[in-house]
């Protein structure tokens, strides 16, 4: 009895003891709230069309983004200075690029509809609920389908496939196809014809 009620009196999270690491976010606070500002307004109410418009936003607040990147207005970017992306990328509908860390897209490569890339996260053995955040690389000719959750520290790596609601938690091997939770390689990437 005495060892059941020690345990339900021990403290495992402690959010009043929470603080980020200095300089974590990479701005200051004023830009990180002008950006969410912004984000909220003349990004996510530009109309689909606006690609360019888009593109020139994230530049301004630092992003690195390539000639024909694609990217809806429903798109939500933590932090754009740890943005880059490739030329002709796409990014799709409600796509959640959570930027604690950088993420880096390579060219021709697809993020779709509402995948997230998920950066950071607390540690579950710290009573101060401790942040982290550790980049995540998409590769050239990648294709995340529709849904795909993808780990902090994960390299998606060239011309894979990750098919739509899976969850990836390590790097994958190029030009595979994979699926599922845990995620399975499933067959190898081939092409038929020609793109030239």
């Amino acid at each position: 009895m005495e060892n059941r009620q020690a345990m339900n009196e021990t403290i495992v999270q402690n959010l009043s003891k929470f603080r980020n690491p200095p300089g974590f976010r990479g701005r200051s606070a004023f830009v990180v709230q002008l950006w969410w500002l912004v984000q909220g307004t003349l990004f996510s109410w530009s109309p689909q069309f606006m690609y360019g418009w888009r593109r020139w936003l994230l530049r301004l607040f630092g992003a690195k983004v390539g000639k024909h990147v694609l990217i809806r207005p429903s798109v939500r970017i933590t932090y754009p200075w740890k943005l880059s992306i490739g030329d002709y990328s796409w990014v799709g509908d409600f796509a959640e690029l959570y930027t604690l860390a950088p993420i880096q897209i390579g060219h021709n490569a697809v993020v779709s509809q509402y995948c997230y890339l998920c950066t950071g996260s607390h540690r579950v053995d710290s009573d101060t609920f401790e942040i982290y955040a550790k980049p995540i690389i998409v590769e050239d000719e990648v294709w995340l389908a529709a849904g795909v959750f993808v780990h902090p520290s994960v390299t998606i790596s060239r011309g894979s496939v990750v098919a739509a609601r899976s969850i990836v938690r390590a790097t994958t091997a190029p030009y595979g196809i994979y699926a599922g939770e845990p995620l399975r390689r499933i067959r190898n990437r081939t092409v038929s014809g020609s793109s030239q």
